[in-house]
Formats: C-alpha cells, structure tokens, sequence
C-alpha cells in the first residue's frame, strides 16, 4: 500500500515539473517572437520660404443710389395738385403735391387787413408821442400790436409752405401711392426719389482684412449684366465691426457710371490687400483644423511638434500663416493623421 501511495506522489511530481518547464518555454517564447519597436514614419514635408504676396479678397456688394428719399408731407391735408411722373428725372424744387390751403390764405389775408390798420395806428400815435398827445405806454402797445401780427402772418406764411411738397433734390421719381384728391397724413408714402446719376458701392470684408481699409483706396467691381470692370473710390466705413458675421461695412462712391450698371444690382467686389513681400505661405493640406483652432506639425530633430497657427489669406493651393511658425520652418504635408507629438518621422521628400 505504502509502495502505491509513493508511486502516485512521484507522477503527481513529475506531472507538475513538466507542465511548469513547458509554461517557462511558452514565457521565453513568446518573449523573444515580441515585435520590435516601430520604424520612423515616412512623410512629406514642405519648407517655409517667404514669397511675395499680393492678396485680393473677392466679396459680394450691392450698388445703392447716392441718396434716397421717401416723400412724406409734414402736415396731414387734401390733394388738390399732383404733378409726380413716374420715373422721370426733377430738379430740385420742383412741386410734386400740392395739399388744400385755402383756409390758411384766409387767415393770411385777415391778418394782413389786421396789420395794415395796426401800422397807421402806430403812426398816428407816433405823431401824437411828439407833442405829448399819448403816453410812452399806448405808443408801446401800438408797436407790440404790430409785431405780434407780422410775427402770426409768418406762423401761417411756414404752414401754407407745408401745403406744398417739393423735391428735395435732383433726382429721379420712384412709382406714386397717392391720388388726386386722397387725404393724406405725415406717415403716407408719396413717392421716392433717388439720386442715381451718382451710385454708391456697399460691401462688407471681414474682420481680419479690417486694418487693410483706408478712406481714398480704390476697389474695382463687375455686375451680373457686365464683365467690364469698375472702380469705386472708398469714401467711409461702419465705426464698429458688426456682431452678426463680424465684418466690416464701406462704401464706396462708383466712378465711370454707364447704362449697364443700376442702383439696386449685385456687385462681385475685388478688395486689393496690398502686397506682401514676406509672407509665409504653405500648402493648404498641411493644416489640421481644430475646434478652437488650427495646427501644422514641424519637424524638429526627427520629431513631430504641434503648434497653433493664425491663418490669413488662402488662394487654390496655399494658406497665408500670420502667427505661429518661422521661415526656414519644415511643415508636414502628409501623414498628419496618424502622427501624435514627439511621433519619429523621417522626410522620404520635399513639396515645392
């Protein structure tokens, strides 16, 4: 019994030395079958030169009138005279309407039987202050009664002017709301009138191009109806950068007006920033945009290091970068996204 019991124990032995030395083997197997660290990325890169630049930005505008008017009366009354032909060129002064003022003319003409009484009245106590007839005081109120009458007549002169409306200056009629005979008040619409023998050029840039503009530069244009190119001349801007798309509002006065230009048309604006003889230029595939920002990768030291960026103007291919690199710099151009920082690569070639 003693026999088996020792001969169980010493399989039982034998079995666990053989399963520990193959679970070793396994170890030191798989130890030395480990893959070897990973090679340096291969990628493209691009140098950063300074290049010269000179930089248009191509945004939307809209020819206006040089001034624009809505006709509205000052005082509420009937039309008797309409003198508005749509569309057609006045001077300015020119009546337009004429409202119902004789019961002002009325008043008028009794305050002028007033005044002619008053005025020998005045007289006739003038002669009699010369030889002590009157006293200083009547002859006083004589003069007050004078003035107050002429000063009443000029009430009525300024609101029989009311009555007639007039075009502000020269300019061109727009469509009438209005007919013979309509009572109308200071908020009816008579008609408009605009000063389209002078066009002015709206347009917004954004707000990054914003210390480009200055009153006296020159913009050039073309319109849906011509390929020819106009130019305008910038005469203001907004005082502040509007919240809504953060741009900038110019006008701009249009030179060399023509027949196929009209106020109202839509207007491709070619904004001239100025040229650039040091800017620094890169392929537009080497930025990586971000949610707050946007980053290149350099190459320093076989290396990958990621620094932010301000970009600037961008043509077809490339990307002006107005902060965040430096000439001489050596940007990634492929294998961005599978690069991390401090990432081994190796530049296989060049991009020109």
């Amino acid at each position: 019994m003693i026999m088996k019991n020792w001969k169980l124990i010493a399989g039982i032995f034998v079995l666990f030395t053989i399963q520990s030395c193959a679970s070793k083997t396994e170890k030191i197997s798989a130890k030395n079958t480990r893959a070897p660290s990973a090679a340096p990325l291969p990628v493209e890169a691009f140098i950063v030169t300074p290049t010269v630049l000179n930089a248009n930005v191509l945004v939307a505008g809209t020819l206006r009138p040089y001034e624009q008017t809505e006709i509205h009366p000052e005082v509420a009354g009937r039309v008797v005279s309409l003198s508005i032909n749509e569309g057609a060129f006045v001077k300015k002064g020119t009546l337009l309407v004429k409202l119902f003022d004789e019961d002002l003319q009325a008043g008028l003409n009794k305050l002028n039987v007033q005044l002619q009484i008053a005025e020998k009245t005045q007289q006739r106590q003038e002669e009699l202050m010369k030889i002590g007839g009157i006293s200083q005081q009547d002859y006083d109120l004589s003069i007050l009664n004078v003035s107050t009458i002429k000063a009443d007549m000029q009430i009525l002169r300024a609101a029989i002017n009311k009555t007639s409306i007039r075009a502000p200056y020269d300019g061109t009629l727009g469509f009438k709301n209005i007919s013979m005979g309509a009572y109308i008040t200071p908020q009816t619409i008579i008609t408009t009138i605009s000063q389209v023998n002078k066009l002015k050029l709206e347009f917004s840039v954004p707000e990054k191009y914003t210390n480009k503009v200055k009153v006296g530069n020159y913009v050039s244009f073309t319109t849906e109806t011509s390929t020819k190119k106009y130019s305008g001349r910038i005469l203001a801007m907004e005082s502040a950068i509007t919240q809504e798309n953060r741009s900038l509002k110019i006008q701009a006065l249009v030179e060399q007006l023509d027949n196929k230009i009209t106020a109202g048309g839509f207007a491709n604006v070619d904004f001239n920033l100025g040229e650039n003889s040091n800017a620094l230029m890169v392929p537009t595939q080497a930025i990586i945009p971000q949610a707050r920002d946007k980053k290149v990768i350099i190459y320093r030291n076989g290396t990958a290091d990621f620094a932010t960026v301000t970009t600037g103007i961008r043509d077809s291919s490339r990307v002006e970068i107005l902060s965040g690199i430096l000439a001489g710099d050596t940007i990634l151009t492929t294998g961005l996204l599978s690069i991390k920082p401090d990432s081994k690569i190796t530049i296989s070639s060049y991009k020109k």
